[in-house]
Order: structure tokens, then C-alpha cells, then sequence
């Protein structure tokens, strides 16, 4: 018997495949053909008929024990007892070879075979038990009890009204005799009918192998049925067609239970009992009624054929009817016992669905709603009834329909096993006048909810179990946007910027224009956030970002990359008024497009046109965020320093902005307030700048740095009046750094709020200088030391006035000891502030200094508005003081300038005694450069100071240095040597 096949299980595969059902089918069409055919001889006829038969039981036997020992479970007992009855049979068919074979005897009449052979049933029978599902009521064991007897009672009143009537007979024959005759039938009978009763109850696992072993037993039963009729009977022998059919059996008891996987897959189970559950209900339900009509058949017979109706017959037909009687009767008990069930359940269900927030309702396969539960009211504020019979598709948004409807039909088309429930998510129609709480509202004011379905079948139709998730989705919205955006100025984050940038990088065609990339930083936002508090910096962001997008077009993404970064996105040819000018001559000019312009990386006329346009987009954006402020602590202004990329054929999103994060610093270290664009040198710059920063800081760390201090000499007689800290480097061997160098790595430093990023250049020089300078005190030398810092490094957090007092106090340097000389005021700080802080410094005893004196509006505005101690001539008025008549009215103007307002003043770049000469004159009282002295170390710093000065050269007439002419040159002082800067 093949194996029915099926789609491989997954983690499992087939026992048996189809070499063992070929196998089988050799052996059993061998025998037939040998059987039928005579086998070639007597001999071997006798012994395929016996021992043949044997060997075949014994395999059986054998392969069931096999089985059992192998597997555990509860069907193990099943096989023991197919073990023991295939045993029986190869015993008995062993006694028969014995005195067939061996003996060469005709097997006595009533011989220890038969014993053998009637043991066959009732282990046989008892395997069938425990194969089957067992009933779980006593009811139940009735029943079958009851299905049983129908079934064999029918088959005894039809088989001893054919045939065992007449073996019954005496006629001369021992009682022992009969009893064998009749015990062969109706054990038979009895089989028969467990195997009849037992095949529509047997249990769902191994399938396979219960039914093959049912063929092997209904095929043994029919051989013992025909072997017990009187004609075939008397003319049987060993070896013939009908041994052929008990081998079969028995080769077919060997293979089942092998026949199946171990674990039938879930799928193989469920398509196998869809298949044959309507077939096994109306047969095992049609049973009873067969079995008393095979009853009747057999009664009807005896008395058309006019035949005595025997007592058996009569006693066996009353019997199953009473056995259909009582079974009807405890059917109807237990259909009212279950309808009342049923009831029960059904109220209790009912109260669930009704009671139920979620909605429930069932459509039929067209679509039409059967049942909707009360839930809709509250849901969908929507009346239960009226929506019965209408379509489920006329209340599902519009846009969402189509997913719907392919969901179900997809749904619908997969195996029940495969796929029991789905999940639907869409909008449904709101019943509700007014939009509760995360409601979506069209245009033509209709409501939707978002809703979550679970969708099952049922009745060829399906259950929607739905539940409004409207929140939900409102709150995964806002949980995305906040993922996305920058909780401050709700812009796109860095986040969103780069995707959206890296899909306009992958999505350009050659007509969408060119993708720009603007990095945006606010010029003294810092400062402002410093002074005037983290909620004014706040209040000045979000009107930033706010300016930023109107400043934009529609199709243009701005975004907060983090502090005071903002970067915009422009694809595409600029539109403005909706008009395309991006275009070249206007909305009708010439045809080529920016993006045209710009294939396979090599610029055409178009790209020019291109850059041009996003120019002024920048020039724009700049111009709006450098307006005032208004805020609660008053205006405040900021400027904006913006970096141009664009967009290279093979760039990544952050090469882009990295690019466009270079022209941004570019344009910082142009003066700010400034739109550049990028080019490849800044690439190299930024290499160098970092290269020079590690440096440095390595320097630093590894005390390669020192400090030189050039002498502050009066002009009128030469004293050293105090000393400027400039740092040098001690080795000559690698990058030198002047002091504008040096300054201006503080200053990169003061704007880098990184924490340890920050370059401790300005902290290492102030304390340096503060150090020496205590030291230089201490020995009896007090001439202060003048630090140059710029103005914002008063502002970083490393440098405020009480660390300044902490380090003062530390090394005991006494008030008036320290001079901060400021390069020149910074724009983009507020005047107050920076008084309010240097006003803090001059309480501590520092004196203050105004480097750049007279270079620019914004040293005047700072000496007219900021406590100044003393001011510093700028060098460019000193070095053509003597030669320029211009100059000279100038630089006289400057240092009456000061002298009215009390402010001493230091000229910068003495490097003649003419300059001296003539800034003396002009009323300058003190002065630096090379006509004193260069840098000095510590060592020779002390010489000088324990000399007490330099002499101050003396040159020509007043009326002759305003005239103008040439003087002649004079013999250089006796300065110090100064220390080679590095």
C-alpha cells in the first residue's frame, strides 16, 4: 500500500520514501505472480504457503517490536500488541509448514495451529483500542460498545444466514470442531467490526501508520473469511492465490509503522482532517443505520428464499435493534445535554461580544456586514444597526481601501493551517460631530479613525475584531517626529538632514539642478548665551530657525545640526515668485538648467548661472539672521557665517557636508559675516590646521613651549616700566609660532566648547606669565606682565574672573601685577557684558589694556564705552610716523585722544630711534620694539630689570622730524641681545 506523499514538513522529513513502497510492492507482486502460477513445484508451493507465510508474520512481528522499542508514547502498548498477533499468525503458520514440509502429514483437523490462529484477534483487537481516541464520557463508551455490536450483530445475521448455519450443524462432527469452525468467523466478525467502529475514531497522529495498519487487518480478516466458506474451504492448499492476500497483510503490518513521519507536520494534520471531515462525520453518523439495514437484509433474505428464520438470527436482529433503540436514546440525551450546553455558551459569548470595547462585526464573502457588535456606538459613534447589510468598503478610507482589499484577498488565498489570522490597520469613518483627540478631518470635514483589526475566517466569510488605535498612531507619529526633528526649533535634526540629502544625492537626474548644501553658524552666538543666559540663547534659536525657513523656498529642507549650526538643502533650479530661475534669461530664456550644466563633474556655462543663484539664496538666509534680536533681556544682534557646497557626481552625504563645513570655517577666518564657497585647497588647509593643532598640543603637553618677555621702556627716560608675555617654542626644528600664531589658537580655542577639544594655549600662557611674574615680584623686581587675550576668551569657561582671582592668589602676585591687553572689541558681544566683566578684573586689581589702537571704528567705540587703563598704538601708525606729515597728524591726533581721557599709552614696533624720537615728542609715554630690546628670556629679563632700564636714543630737532626730511642714521643703542625667536 503507497504512502500517501505530501510537501515536506519543515524541520522534519519523511520516514519512509519511495524505495520501501517499491520494495513492498516487488515482495507482494512476487508472491501473487508465484501463487498464482503454482510456484514451480509442489515443494516450493508448500513452502512459500507455510514457511513463506511465516516469515512474512515473523517480519511483521519483528518490525513492531522494533518500532515500539524505539518510540515512546502513548500508542507504544498498540504496536506491542500488533507484535504479539503477527507473532501468533507466523507460529501457526510455522506448526503448518511442520507437518506440511517437514512431515510431509496433512495438518491434523484440529491441531495447536488453530490455537495459534485464534489468538490472532484479540491482541489485534486490543491494539485497535488504544489506537483509537478514547471517548470521554461513559456515554461515549457506550456508544462505541454500542456501534460495535450493530456492526458485528449485522454481520452475523447476514454471514450465519450465507454460511455458518450450516457449519454449525452436528452432523457427526466433535463439539471441538464447530467451536474452531465457528470461533474462525466470528473472531473475524468481531474484528470487523472494531475496525469498522475504531476508523472513524482513531487519533490524529501518525495517521499514516494507523491506517496502514487497518489495511493489513481488514486484508487478513477478508483472506480468514474466505478461507472459512465451505467452497473454497474444501479445495484449499497450501502455497495458492489465497496465501497471496495473508501475505500481503502481513508484509503490509511490517511497513506501518514506518509508514509516517515521527511528528506528523501540523500542516499534513490539518490538511488531511479538512479533507475527510465531512466524509467521516456522515459515515460515522450513517453507521448504526447501515448496520441494522445489513440486519434486515439478512432477515428478508430467510424469508424471501422461504428458508426457517433460524433463532440466532431472530435473537441477533432483535438484539441490534435494541442496540439502536438504546443508542438513539442516549444520542438524544446527549444532543439535549449539548443543545443546553450550547445555549449556555452561546449567552455567554453573547455577553462577552456585547460587553466587548472592541468592535466585532462579520462579513459575509461579498463584503456585506452580518453582525456588528455595540461597541460601534462608542467606537465609530455609529449606529449598530444601520450599518448592517451595508459594505464593509464603503466605511474604509479611500486611500487605505486598496491595502485592505489586497490584504484579505491575500489572506483569504492561504492555507487555513499556513495562516490563521491577520492583522488590518486603516482609517475608518467617525460617526462623531466634533474631532476627538488625534481624529484625522478631511477637507470636506469628514472624521477617521485609525483602527486595528484582527481578522480570522469564518463561514467562508470573515471576523473583524477592531479596536480604535487613533492615540496610538498619534503618538507614534509624534515619537517619530520628535526622532527626527530638534525638540527646540522643531527643524529636521542632523539625523533627517542626512537622509534627506543622501535620497537627493541618489535621486538627481540631470534636470533636477544641481544639490547645494548651505552650513550656517551664528557669528557670537556664544557670547550672547554666556552673558545673557542659556533662555535668551534659546529664544534666539528658535528665532533664527524661524527666519531660516522663511528665508527658503517650498522645496527646501533647513535644519539644526546642533547649537548654533543650521544647514539648508537646495535641489533643484531656484524658483522664486513661481517662476523658474534657474533657467538662464528668466522664465523665458534659454533652456538649460543648472543640473544640465553640471555632467559627469566637468562645469558648463549653466553651473556659473547655478552658483550664482544659490549665492544669493545665502546672501538672503545671511542677511535675515544678522538682524537685532528682540528679546526679554533686550536686542541683541548675531551674524552668520555660511560654507557653500554642492554636490559632486559620486559624493556621500557627508562628504558634502564636510565640504561644506570647511567653506563655512573659511569664511570665519575671512572676517565672518560671509557667504564662500567651497574649493579643494580648503581640504588641504583644514589637513594643515590639524596637523598644526596636534602640534601644538603636543607641545604643550610635553613642555617644548616658553616664554619670552619683551621690555615696556617710558620713552622719557628709559625705564622698564613692565614686560609682554610672548610665548615662543624652544626647538627651531619644527612649525615656529609668533605670537599672532599663538593668539590665534587661543582664540580657536575660546570658541571650541568641546570640553577637551578646547586648545589650553590662552590658560598655559596666563598662567605662565602670572607665575614669572609672582617670582619676579618676589625678588624686588615689580614691573606688571601684560598677557594679550582675546576678547572672548573672558567669556569661555575656563577663564572666568574668580578662576583669574584664584590664580593670583595662588601665586600671591599683588594688584596691578597683571595687564590683560585686548586685541579689539568684538562686534557681536554686548558692550554691557564685556564692561560688566572687565569692571569684576579692574576690582581684582587687574589693569586693562586696548591693543590696536586707532585701527578701525571698533577700537574707538571700545575705548569710548569700556574701562580702559592704558591703550596700545597700533604698529601701522608707527612705522611711517617719520616719513608720512599725514601720518604723523594722524598718530598726533590718537595720543591727544588718549592723553584727554587719562588713558597712558604704549606705542607698538619702536624698531628706530627716529620713531622714538618723534612718538616722544608727540607726547607717547611708553613704548616697545627692537630700538630697546627684542624678546629676553627669564635670565637675561632680570639683567636688564637690576640695570634699571635703556637708554633712550636721542635724534634731531623737532622742527626737522615734522618737516620731513630724511634724517641721518643714527648709531644703534646698546640694547640687550635679543633671544632669536625660536
Amino acid at each position: 500500500m503507497a504512502t500517501p506523499r505530501g510537501p515536506r514538513a519543515p524541520g522534519g522529513s519523511w520516514r519512509t520514501g519511495l524505495l520501501p513502497q517499491l520494495l513492498l510492492a516487488l515482495l507482494c507482486g512476487g508472491y501473487t505472480t508465484g501463487a498464482a502460477f503454482g510456484w514451480g513445484s509442489s515443494e516450493v508451493e508448500l513452502f512459500m504457503g507455510d514457511f513463506g507465510l511465516a516469515g512474512a508474520s515473523l517480519t511483521a512481528s519483528v518490525s513492531a517490536l522494533l518500532y515500539a522499542r524505539r518510540q515512546a508514547g502513548p500508542h507504544r502498548p498498540a504496536w506491542l500488541l500488533f507484535a504479539a498477533s503477527s507473532a501468533m499468525l507466523a507460529l501457526g503458520n510455522g506448526i503448518w509448514g511442520w507437518y506440511e514440509v517437514v512431515l510431509r502429514e496433512p495438518v491434523p483437523q484440529t491441531s495447536a495451529a488453530d490455537f495459534c490462529f485464534l489468538l490472532f484477534a484479540p491482541p489485534a483487537v486490543i491494539g485497535l483500542l488504544v489506537l483509537a481516541k478514547r471517548p470521554v464520557t461513559r456515554a461515549g463508551w457506550v456508544c462505541l460498545a454500542l456501534d460495535a455490536w450493530l456492526i458485528g450483530g449485522s454481520l452475523l445475521t447476514l454471514s450465519w444466514s450465507l454460511a455458518l448455519a450450516h457449519t454449525a450443524q452436528w452432523n457427526g462432527r466433535s463439539t471441538v470442531r464447530i467451536a474452531l469452525s465457528l470461533a474462525y468467523p466470528l473472531l473475524d466478525i468481531v474484528l470487523v467490526s472494531m475496525v469498522l467502529a475504531l476508523h472513524f475514531r482513531r487519533s490524529a497522529a501518525n495517521r499514516a501508520a494507523v491506517n496502514t495498519a487497518i489495511a493489513a487487518l481488514a486484508l487478513t480478516v477478508l483472506c480468514d473469511a474466505l478461507f472459512t466458506s465451505p467452497l473454497l474451504r474444501a479445495h484449499y492448499r497450501s502455497g495458492q492465490i489465497l496465501d497471496a492476500g495473508w501475505f500481503a497483510g502481513a508484509m503490509l503490518m511490517a511497513y506501518a509503522p514506518w509508514v509516517g513521519p515521527r511528528d506528523a507536520h501540523p500542516q499534513w494534520r490539518t490538511a488531511g482532517a479538512a479533507a475527510t471531515r465531512k466524509v467521516a462525520g456522515s459515515l460515522t453518523a450513517l453507521t448504526p443505520y447501515l448496520a441494522a439495514a445489513v440486519c434486515t437484509l439478512g432477515i428478508l433474505y430467510n424469508v424471501i428464499t422461504g428458508q426457517k428464520c433460524d433463532r440466532v438470527v431472530l435473537f441477533t436482529g432483535c438484539t441490534v435493534v435494541l442496540a439502536l433503540v438504546v443508542r438513539q436514546g442516549i444520542m438524544l440525551l446527549d444532543n439535549i445535554a449539548l443543545t443546553h450546553e450550547l445555549a449556555q455558551k452561546e449567552n455567554h459569548f453573547r455577553s462577552l461580544v456585547q460587553g466587548s470595547s472592541d468592535v466585532i462585526m462579520i462579513a459575509a464573502p461579498t463584503g456585506v456586514l452580518r453582525y456588528v457588535s455595540p461597541a460601534a456606538q462608542g467606537v465609530y459613534g455609529r449606529d449598530p444597526e444601520e450599518l448592517v447589510g451595508t459594505e464593509l468598503a464603503a466605511h474604509i478610507h479611500p486611500e487605505d481601501l486598496g491595502r485592505v482589499v489586497h490584504e484579505v484577498r491575500r489572506f483569504l488565498a492561504a492555507p487555513p493551517g499556513d495562516e490563521p489570522a491577520t492583522r488590518i490597520e486603516c482609517r475608518i469613518r467617525s460617526g462623531h460631530t466634533g474631532a476627538r483627540r488625534g481624529q484625522h478631518r478631511d477637507d470636506d470635514g469628514a472624521c477617521w479613525l485609525h483602527v486595528e483589526s484582527s481578522v480570522n475566517r469564518y463561514q467562508g466569510g470573515l471576523i473583524f475584531n477592531s479596536r480604535d488605535v487613533t492615540e496610538r498612531v498619534r503618538l507614534q507619529a509624534q515619537l517619530q517626529h520628535n526622532a527626527s526633528h530638534d525638540p527646540l526649533t522643531d527643524l529636521p535634526n542632523r539625523a533627517l538632514f542626512t537622509e534627506r540629502l543622501g535620497k537627493a544625492l541618489g535621486g538627481r537626474r540631470a534636470g533636477d539642478g544641481r544639490a547645494a548644501v548651505l552650513y550656517v553658524d551664528l557669528d557670537g552666538f556664544k557670547s550672547v548665551n554666556d552673558s545673557a543666559g542659556h533662555q535668551i540663547g534659546d529664544d534666539l534659536l528658535v528665532q533664527a530657525a524661524r527666519r531660516l525657513q522663511h528665508s527658503l523656498r517650498s522645496g527646501d529642507t533647513a535644519a539644526r545640526l546642533g547649537g548654533d549650526e543650521f544647514a539648508v538643502l537646495i535641489c533643484g533650479p531656484a524658483r522664486e515668485g513661481g517662476r523658474d530661475i534657474g533657467r538662464d534669461g528668466g522664465p523665458d530664456g534659454a533652456r538649460e538648467s543648472a543640473g544640465d550644466a553640471w555632467r559627469d563633474g566637468v562645469p558648463g556655462p549653466g553651473a556659473h548661472r547655478a552658483d550664482q543663484q544659490i549665492r544669493e539664496i545665502a546672501d538672503r538666509v545671511r542677511a535675515a539672521l544678522s538682524e537685532p534680536y528682540r528679546t526679554t533681556a533686550g536686542e541683541v544682534r548675531v551674524g552668520a557665517s555660511i560654507g557653500i557646497a554642492f554636490a559632486r557626481p559620486g559624493d556621500t552625504p557627508s562628504a558634502v557636508m564636510r565640504n561644506a563645513d570647511l567653506a563655512m570655517y573659511r569664511a570665519k577666518q575671512a572676517g565672518r559675516g560671509r557667504v564662500e564657497l567651497y574649493a579643494p585647497q580648503l581640504q588641504a588647509d583644514a589637513v594643515r590646521r590639524a596637523e598644526l593643532s596636534g602640534r601644538l598640543r603636543r607641545v604643550l603637553h610635553d613642555g617644548e613651549f616658553t616664554l619670552l618677555h619683551q621690555p615696556v621702556v617710558e620713552l622719557a627716560g628709559g625705564r622698564i616700566a613692565g614686560v609682554e608675555a610672548q610665548p615662543r617654542r624652544r626647538s627651531g626644528q619644527d612649525v615656529l609660532l609668533t605670537q599672532a600664531e599663538f593668539l590665534q589658537r587661543a582664540e580657536r580655542g575660546a570658541d571650541d566648547v568641546a570640553g577637551p577639544r578646547a586648545e589650553p594655549s590662552g590658560r598655559w600662557l596666563l598662567e605662565q606669565a602670572v607665575a614669572q611674574a609672582a617670582r619676579r615680584y618676589l625678588e624686588g623686581h615689580r614691573v606688571p606682565v601684560t598677557v594679550r587675550l582675546p576678547v572672548r576668551r573672558l567669556f569661555h569657561r575656563e577663564l572666568p574672573a574668580r578662576t583669574v582671582e584664584a590664580l593670583l592668589d595662588r601665586h600671591d602676585l599683588p594688584p596691578g601685577g597683571l595687564v590683560l591687553e585686548l586685541p579689539g572689541a568684538d562686534p557681536h558681544i554686548p558692550h554691557e557684558e564685556l564692561e560688566r566683566r572687565l569692571a569684576v578684573l579692574r576690582g581684582l586689581g587687574v589693569r586693562i589694556a586696548l591693543g590696536g589702537f586707532g585701527r578701525g571704528h571698533a577700537a574707538l567705540t571700545a575705548l569710548r564705552a569700556l574701562p580702559v587703563d592704558l591703550v596700545k598704538l597700533d604698529r601701522s601708525f608707527t612705522e611711517g610716523v617719520v616719513e608720512s606729515p599725514r601720518q604723523q597728524k594722524i598718530t598726533h591726533g590718537l595720543l591727544r585722544i588718549a592723553e584727554d581721557l587719562g588713558i597712558r599709552t604704549v606705542a607698538d614696533g619702536l624698531d628706530r630711534p627716529e620713531q622714538v624720537d618723534a612718538l616722544r615728542e608727540m607726547g607717547c609715554t611708553h613704548g616697545v620694539g627692537m630700538a630697546f630690546s627684542g624678546p629676553l628670556d627669564e635670565h637675561r629679563l632680570r639683567g636688564s630689570l637690576a640695570r634699571g632700564g635703556y637708554p633712550v636714543p636721542r635724534e634731531t630737532p623737532r622742527e626737522q622730524v615734522t618737516s620731513g626730511g630724511p634724517p641721518a642714521p643714527p648709531p644703534r643703542p646698546h640694547a640687550e641681545t635679543p633671544v632669536p625667536p625660536a
